[in-house]
């Protein structure tokens, strides 16, 4: 009986989901039915800006062919920069959090290196590493380190001191400390830079991949360019786009079921 109540009482919210979800298509759909008519009236040079038809037309045909490897590629290239990018910054953060003397050390370093551009790297890693996949990977790792680096830091610092005290009375190592009491207290703070880097990540991949690369989602911006196919460049940017939402909602969710695994420790004994 209870079970059967609390169903109905969670559908109304349930339901009250898809208008939300359905509002946040509405102007995407209006955009893309007006840029249609626009196009097809010939208000707007097809050979400058396709119709949206065409290029879904242009992604059909790229489903059946080359599509999927160059997916793969540009994939690969993320989750590798990224996992490195975001060990590195959590490692630096922890460090730089927990030391005033590493951030006297480190902090002017890493302050004026995050200040580069993004495209001032490649010729320099183009030179170092060649143009092969490890400059591609070092760059997306570059990308990746910052936002992770600085909100781990932030989230290091808020952490209430009084918890880090008590935790000591208790007799706390530092790998105790660090599992019972920082990750759980910094994992909001840490989660919002993750999802910052994995959002960089796919923009450095494209300056790699724009740079020298045979195959990959910046390739075909590339060549979208070179063969005067707007078609194929928005083709590559939309696929883009959805590859970064997609990754964005998986890394949410996981995000929110690390913060249900942090609530379960809320008031219970330190000890434990």
């Amino acid at each position: 009986m209870n079970t059967h109540s609390n169903l109905l009482a969670a559908s109304p919210g349930q339901q009250r989901q898809w208008p939300r979800r359905l509002k946040g298509l509405a102007l995407p759909l209006g955009l893309i039915l007006l840029l249609e008519a626009v196009v097809r009236l010939g208000w707007i040079p097809s050979y400058q800006m396709p119709a949206p038809s065409e290029v879904a037309q242009t992604l059909l045909q790229l489903a059946d062919g080359a599509l999927w490897k160059h997916i793969g590629a540009s994939l690969s290239r993320v989750l590798a920069g990224f996992a490195i990018g975001a060990v590195l910054g959590l490692l630096f953060a922890a460090w730089v959090g927990l030391s005033r003397e590493a951030e006297a050390w480190l902090e002017p370093t890493f302050a004026s290196l995050r200040a580069i551009p993004s495209l001032a790297w490649v010729p320099l890693l183009l030179l170092w590493l060649g143009i092969g996949e490890t400059s591609k990977v070092t760059l997306i790792a570059i990308g990746a380190f910052f936002p992770v680096y600085l909100n781990g830091v932030a989230a290091i610092r808020n952490i209430d001191r009084k918890l880090v005290e008590v935790a000591r009375m208790y007799g706390f190592g530092p790998l105790r400390l660090a599992r019972r009491v920082l990750l759980p207290a910094a994992i909001p703070g840490v989660f919002t830079g993750l999802r910052s880097a994995l959002s960089l990540s796919w923009m450095f991949l494209v300056a790699a991949e724009l740079i020298a690369a045979t195959r990959g989602l910046g390739y075909l911006l590339s060549d979208g360019r070179e063969t005067s196919r707007p078609d194929l460049v928005l083709a590559a940017i939309i696929v883009l786009a959805l590859l970064g939402k997609l990754s964005d909602g998986l890394l949410a969710g996981l995000e929110k079921r690390w913060l249900a695994w942090r609530d379960t420790f809320d008031g219970t004994d330190p000890r434990g």
